[in-house]
């Protein structure tokens, strides 16, 4: 059986068994995996679905996306044991058995479950005990031990990153205790996976186990040769343990773990006041496991922002700030990712003469590898496009060289023109986009038929260019699929009449206004729904020369 491995901002763990055919993650109550305070999360964020004896993930369209060790999902990504996802400020790890299967071998003997006893060789108390003032007063604790505390809180005090800090608390426990060996363990999700150890084949008893982490209570067993409690357990016997303590790493009320330390000879026996001190450290040790926990998670989510935001800026230099002046012609254009970065691109290539080459793409997925390819797709659009005398040959190289450097799980929509400001004749080639709108000057409406398949699949694709007639007061929207799949909290798509309608409404105004009001005719019909695909809009009115 499958698990799911999910660490939280606070440093708390829990483990899942993946069952059924699909698991939800997201804000919404709706979801299997329900965490509504995640403010990082999409409603329905991403899906867990099974493939046979694997498991898929799947990005639910989320607005701040799903990341598969380190890169964007933007597809069903298969899964393999130890693969990190992150989801807003969660981190979740696949199959963590795996991982867990290569620390030392620690057991809990499942004959050894009755309750622990109290004798003359066994000892308890709790943190509580151990801090009251009354009971530090009086307790005289040896120099060494209170120097051992001091240095605990002053090197636990230094920023270490998490594989160092667990094996740097062992040995302060076990420095602190004398002890020969030890092991640290912290609990996820009811089991307590090793993340430190000196030593070996730890046999611990489940009843000390429970103990400690039942009722936080720290256990000191000073001889068990002598205890009527442990003298004839198996897990004491077989290893000569003849002194061993086991304290709760604590944080408030919360227990996240367990330090064991023990001894086989009686050179020095472990104390009550060694039981104090070790009960002490592990407090502090947990908080600063609790702390390292969540500001490296922060840190995480802040480098992944940072550099987005890069890319956004970088992505921006590639997309038009204005559109140009053309004879004839009322030009703009408009884009809005979903996320930091995008995968829809557009501009203008004006020419002599009153012409104007527009162009329009929207590359499957979203995220920094939809970025990525649009970019190439610029560089590449930027060198075939220096006035073509024939828009399906241009599509068609375009296609070839595309195909040839895209991956195959991805492709590219795009819609290519040239308009003419003197004359309104339009020559347009269409690879699998959303066909343009033209808005008549008397309100009427109609779609541009005609085009192939999307480019960089099939590499040998023969396309064709087609024309039509613009005339003045006549407005072409070209726009891509974030406009008219916007939905509403109910799920409801924009689509392409309400389109059509917010254009004709506005034919009247200028391009940059009809632009406005169609962003604002979508964002009134989504009533703040999140953003789930990037919005990219041209327009092009023939006006009075």
């Amino acid at each position: 059986m499958r698990e799911l491995q999910i660490l939280s901002p606070d440093g708390k763990s829990r483990t899942i068994h993946l069952e059924g055919e699909r698991i939800t993650l997201g804000r919404s109550s709706a979801a299997e995996l329900c965490f509504p305070d995640d403010n990082g999360l999409s409603r329905q964020h991403l899906a867990f679905e099974r493939d046979g004896e694997s498991w898929l993930l799947h990005d639910l369209n989320s607005k701040n996306g799903t990341i598969l060790n380190g890169a964007r999902v933007l597809e069903r990504m298969p899964l393999k044991s130890g693969d990190r996802v992150m989801a807003g400020h969660l981190i979740l790890v696949y199959d963590s058995t795996a991982t867990r299967a290569t620390k030392p071998v620690v057991i809990f003997d499942p004959h050894e479950e009755e309750e622990v006893h109290t004798s003359s060789s066994t000892v308890m108390t709790n943190l509580e005990d151990v801090i009251k003032p009354d009971r530090t007063e009086s307790s005289g604790i040896a120099a060494a031990q209170v120097s051992a505390l001091i240095r605990a809180g002053n090197e636990l005090s230094l920023h270490r990153p998490l594989p160092e800090l667990f094996p740097f608390i062992l040995d302060l426990a076990i420095q602190s205790a004398k002890a020969d060996r030890g092991v640290l363990m912290l609990l996820e999700d009811g089991e307590l996976v090793v993340r430190a150890n000196k030593g070996e084949g730890f046999r611990i008893s489940s009843a000390v186990r429970d103990r400690v982490l039942n009722s936080g209570a720290s256990v000191l067993v000073r001889d068990t040769s002598i205890d009527d409690a442990f003298r004839e357990r198996r897990s004491i016997v077989e290893q000569n343990i003849r002194t061993l303590m086991a304290v709760p790493l604590q944080t408030q009320d919360q227990i996240i773990g367990i330090i064991y330390v023990d001894s086989p000879s009686l050179t020095r026996e472990f104390t009550k006041d060694d039981l104090s001190v070790l009960t002490v450290m592990a407090n502090v040790a947990a908080i600063r496991i609790e702390q390292t926990r969540f500001a490296e998670l922060e840190q995480a989510r802040q480098l992944l922002a940072r550099d987005l935001e890069q890319a956004a800026e970088i992505q921006k230099l590639f997309l038009p700030g204005v559109a140009p002046k053309v004879r004839g012609l009322d030009l703009a254009g408009h884009n809005a990712a979903c996320r930091t970065v995008g995968g829809d691109y557009y501009d203008f290539f004006p020419y002599e003469g009153g012409r104007v080459a527009m162009v329009l793409g929207d590359v499957s997925g979203k995220g920094m590898p939809a970025s990525l390819l649009m970019m190439g797709l610029q560089a590449r659009v930027e060198v075939l496009i220096e006035e073509p005398k024939n828009l399906a040959e241009v599509m068609t190289k375009l296609n070839r060289i595309t195909s040839a450097n895209c991956p195959s799980n991805r492709f590219i929509s795009l819609f290519f023109c040239i308009l003419d400001g003197d004359t309104g004749e339009l020559t347009f080639c269409n690879a699998g986009h959303n066909p343009p709108l033209i808005i008549r000057g008397n309100g009427e409406w109609e779609q541009l038929s005609g085009g192939g398949p999307v480019i960089g699949i099939l590499p040998s694709i023969e396309y064709r260019e087609f024309k039509v007639q613009l005339e003045t007061g006549d407005t072409l929207v070209i726009y891509s699929d974030g406009v008219t799949e916007a939905a509403d909290p109910q799920n409801e798509e924009f689509e392409v009449e309400r389109l059509a309608e917010a254009v004709s409404k506005s034919r009247h105004l200028p391009a940059a206004a009809i632009v406005a009001n169609v962003n604002k005719a979508v964002a009134d019909f989504t009533s703040g729904a999140p953003q789930s695909d990037d919005i990219t809009l041209v327009i092009a009115k023939r006006v009075a020369q």
